[in-house]
């Protein structure tokens, strides 16, 4: 059994799947989780990691990443999207279900928009998207990028954009990889806010609009 992290009313009348980056349920996922609780949605962090290493929780340096890195190699995307289902299925509660990832789980959420029944996914620099590009999404579906994204080539982005015109993807000036983390040397304010904006507008209208 995986554990989680979770926050929220239970009673809530739309949730949110969180998808972990490779430094697994650390403190800034544990963030982004109460921040959606805090926007009224029942908010839960699968420990993707579990099936490997239990307990994993990195911190953003060149020994997390190579540590989280070692640990993602030995999950498989198909076991992902199970223990994603998983998550959905523990807090749907007959209400609708978001999903939004970042880095590897920008790539998890992808795969959750295509594979899993759910009502909206949201990405953030999900590099492996270009790896899965031809796969579609079945529920409405956001993608963010930074512009300036050392670990994800433009050329991949205007893939995807090409493949997907009718799905919404930002690319922010001046930001690169991991812009939304505050605790990261990467993080950009002005990107980070915008793309919270839009996200948060795109969830309030496919989870919470009737």
């Amino acid at each position: 059994m995986l554990s989680a992290y979770v926050a929220g009313d239970p009673d809530a009348g739309a949730s949110i799947v969180v998808v972990q980056e490779i430094f697994g349920i650390n403190s800034h996922i544990r963030s982004v989780v109460d921040a959606y609780a805090a926007l009224g949605y029942r908010a839960i962090a699968p420990a993707l990691f579990d099936r490997v290493m239990r307990g994993v929780d990195l911190e953003y340096t060149e020994e997390g990443m190579h540590a989280g890195l070692a640990v993602r190699e030995q999950v498989a995307w198909a076991t992902t999207t199970i223990d994603i289902a998983a998550a959905v299925d523990h807090v749907r509660r007959d209400q609708p279900v978001g999903v939004i990832g970042f880095c590897y789980g920008g790539g998890v959420a992808w795969l959750s928009a295509n594979e899993l029944s759910i009502d909206a996914a949201v990405s953030y620099y999900g590099g492996q998207i270009h790896q899965f590009i031809d796969r579609v999404p079945q529920c409405p579906t956001l993608l963010h990028f930074g512009e300036i994204d050392h670990m994800i080539p433009f050329g991949d982005i205007a893939d995807v954009r090409a493949s997907y015109p009718n799905i919404p993807i930002h690319v922010y000036q001046g930001a690169g990889h991991g812009f939304n983390c505050d605790v990261r040397a990467s993080y950009n304010a002005d990107a980070s806010q915008l793309a919270h904006e839009r996200t948060t507008a795109f969830f309030d209208r496919h989870l919470r609009s009737s």
